[in-house]
């Protein structure tokens, strides 16, 4: 397991730079001035030289790339001050920091998907087992049937109905909102509940027919078969040996789909108006602002590449036929 993970790590600082490497060159050999860019119309020729120079566009496109990658890991001087380590640069459009920009919005975007995460799961999972063990019922084709229907409806189609119906007219929910968990439990809930909903609606229907039908596939297995057999009681032999084998192609399918839930958190915070790290992202593709640009897009993938590791551990641990070595 500690081979598996050293390995793991040190593929994943391979990819992170050739994500970076690729990222900063892709961007930087655009023919656009980004320092007239920031200064805006009326902009003097000392002025422009200024800002070239604060901004470090001045330096040879190889210093500009050095810098850039050891300020991830050692930190990095600018003109305006000091960017400790991981820094991402310095913003053309508001002169912060991208790290700084990243951190203040992280916090809304990872409530947004753990708590989709955590909803769909939870429901899509067990309406999934519930329609298994009642394989056949009117409960079985009653969950399937909503499965189906719910699959086909998208967030930004879905999201507005929800607020005109729970919020504009009934008032039955608060405007979404994000608020500290730490400091508002209640208001933080309150506030991020519908956005939770709406993500879970799109992701349960997939995960309801999955859980099902691979529920009802390991059913069939032989090892389940001689558990019965034996004389095991039936909801033993279901949750015991049935349910585990389940969830492999689920853990499988869920690695691959949290690059998914992470671009449905953009267009959930667009959605509902919620100013979280979707929304910086498409806010400095629109005002050309490539550092916050590219900094999204490390932060992304770095996060990518580590919950697919832990998918692997996890898959590992539930699959003991599974070994990293």
């Amino acid at each position: 397991m500690l081979q598996f993970l050293i390995r793991r790590l040190i593929g994943a600082v391979v990819i992170m730079f050739l994500i970076g490497a690729f990222t900063f060159f892709l961007f930087y050999t655009i023919p656009q001035d980004f320092a007239a860019l920031s200064c805006g119309k009326n902009c003097s020729p000392e002025n422009l030289a200024v800002i070239r120079e604060n901004l470090g566009l001045d330096k040879p496109i190889t210093t500009q790339f050095w810098e850039f990658m050891t300020g991830i890991v050692a930190g990095r001087d600018f003109a305006t001050g000091h960017c400790s380590a991981p820094c991402l640069g310095q913003s053309f459009d508001t002169g912060q920091f991208v790290w700084d920009s990243i951190i203040d919005r992280f916090p809304l975007t990872l409530s947004l998907t753990v708590g989709g995460l955590v909803i769909f799961l939870i429901v899509g999972l067990g309406s999934g087992l519930m329609a298994a063990w009642k394989r056949g019922t009117f409960t079985d084709k009653l969950v399937s049937g909503a499965s189906i229907v719910l699959s086909s409806f998208q967030i930004y189609f879905l999201g507005p109905i929800v607020l005109g119906i729970f919020v504009y007219q009934t008032g039955w929910a608060d405007n979404p909102k994000y608020v500290s968990p730490f400091d508002n439990p209640a208001g933080w809930i309150a506030g991020m509940i519908i956005p939770w909903a709406v993500m879970a609606t799109i992701f349960t229907a997939q995960y309801t027919r999955m859980s099902r039908s691979t529920m009802i596939e390991q059913l069939q297995e032989e090892h389940v078969r001689t558990a019965r057999a034996k004389g095991m009681k039936q909801r033993y032999v279901f949750f015991r040996y049935a349910w585990r084998g389940s969830l492999i192609p689920i853990v499988t399918i869920l690695g691959i789909d949290l690059s998914a839930l992470l671009s449905g958190a953009v267009v959930t915070e667009f959605t509902f108006d919620l100013a979280g790290i979707g929304r910086l992202a498409v806010d400095s593709s629109l005002t050309k602002d490539l550092p916050v640009t590219m900094g999204v897009m490390l932060f992304g993938a770095f996060f990518i590449l580590l919950l697919n590791i832990l998918v692997d551990l996890v898959y590992a641990y539930i699959d003991p036929r599974v070994r990293l070595s």
